[in-house]
């Protein structure tokens, strides 16, 4: 929705935009662990697309796309229709590899919030949990590239049952791929570790790092925990009553295995202009991209797209197709900055990382109540967003503005 926004607005109404999803509603994943404990409700961070992107002369075709044709500059769709193209814009996000766990997923025994489906599901799982609680265990396994929503969840749940008075009645432990806590598949960023480190400790949450989870049964975790040096140190099998463990990421079938233009995960190869190398008419942008680890730990991760990066990578996208359309070489490249506010439910943390891959300019990480606040008058803003068909990357520009936060905490206290 934003790429396809950007581009209308750069390019004019002389050129022809088409967008391909499957389903008719854009869906703020960011809030889904809100809608997971009921704290909202499906329809408030849903929006039908179809008339917002026809308003602005976008075409819709409501339909998966089984297949790229790259060479034949084709989609294959799924009733069979091939739809050719000029430039290719690929913002499909991530397959959610399940499978690779055996039992988890919500095909197995643990819940999601990768989707808004999966947020729904967890929120009537929940419901039913909160009938006979019991241990709680929330993470993310090997492979996963987006920590921050699996700690958010946590925060959420333990604020969530503390308000219902169940608290004493739930141990919870959290389980994550990460070398250590607040590693979030970057490094570090600031004092991450020491932050949540504190906070699980103040919230009584348990953790195993360096964690492979083997497999989920109906009512346990089977968890290898290896060493620094990636030999097996300990394995645990953790209870629960209720589970929620984030899945690792692959490329989408649609993809999978067109050489030169993915890799073997069925990532898509990107240059510094968002393009694709050996086909040049295609880019790329979210989790999709193929970007490699920040660095070796004992436990697969990987790093994350997040907001911020995503929202640069597709401004980026917008100003190289202008300049190829105009006869002008490539010259805009995404930032590559990084800003996660994750919510804890009564507060929350941020973390900003200019650029996200180390050496960085800004390194830092900070809590507070102001945080919880930001999220909540984001989530307005870019429902608003797409709602309009608003195309300004309010978001990166404020950020930048704001460089170190200051400002944008000020200002979101200032609005409390």
């Amino acid at each position: 929705m934003s790429a396809a926004y950007e581009v209308r607005a750069l390019l004019g109404s002389e050129h022809g935009i088409t967008v391909v999803g499957e389903g008719p509603q854009f869906n703020f994943t960011p809030s889904n662990p809100w809608v997971a404990v009921g704290w909202r409700e499906q329809k408030d961070i849903r929006v039908d697309v179809r008339q917002p992107l026809e308003h602005r002369g976008i075409h819709f075709i409501e339909m998966r796309a089984d297949k790229l044709l790259p060479d034949e500059n084709r989609l294959l769709l799924q009733d069979g229709r091939k739809l050719d193209y000029d430039y290719l814009v690929v913002t499909t996000g991530p397959r959610l590899a399940f499978e690779r766990v055996p039992g988890s997923g919500p095909a197995g025994h643990s819940q999601s919030i990768c989707t808004g489906p999966h947020a729904h599901a967890t929120w009537l799982a929940y419901q039913e949990f909160l009938k006979h609680p019991g241990p709680i265990v929330i993470g993310a396994v090997q492979g996963a590239s987006c920590f921050g929503p699996a700690y958010e969840f946590a925060m959420i749940v333990d604020t969530d049952l503390r308000r219902r008075k169940l608290r004493d009645k739930v141990p919870m432990t959290f389980v994550t791929a990460e070398p250590y806590i607040g590693h979030m598949g970057l490094g570090g960023v600031g004092d991450s570790k020491g932050l949540l480190e504190s906070e699980l400790r103040q919230r009584h949450i348990k953790w195993v790092t360096n964690a492979r989870v083997t497999s989920v049964e109906s009512d346990k975790v089977h968890v290898e925990q290896l060493d620094d040096r990636g030999q097996l140190q300990q394995t645990h099998e953790l209870p629960f009553a209720f589970s929620m463990l984030l899945p690792s990421f692959a490329g989408v079938d649609a993809l999978q295995g067109i050489d030169g233009l993915v890799n073997p995960g069925g990532f898509v190869l990107i240059d510094e202009h968002q393009r694709n190398p050996k086909y040049p008419n295609i880019f790329a942008a979210g989790v999709c991209v193929a970007i490699p680890p920040v660095e070796a730990t004992p436990v697969p991760t990987g790093a994350p797209k997040t907001g911020l990066m995503i929202e640069s990578m597709v401004t980026a996208i917008a100003q190289n197709l202008h300049d190829e359309l105009a006869g002008k070489p490539a010259r805009a490249r995404a930032t590559w900055n990084a800003m996660c506010l994750a919510d804890m439910g009564d507060s929350g943390f941020a973390f900003i990382a200019l650029p996200q891959i180390p050496p960085r300019n800004v390194t830092r990480a900070m809590t507070g109540k102001w945080v919880h606040l930001a999220k909540v008058a984001y989530e307005k803003y870019f429902l608003r967003k797409m709602r309009k068909g608003q195309a300004e990357p309010l978001y990166e520009k404020y950020v930048m503005q704001a460089f170190g936060i200051e400002r944008l905490k000020h200002d979101v206290q200032d609005q409390a």
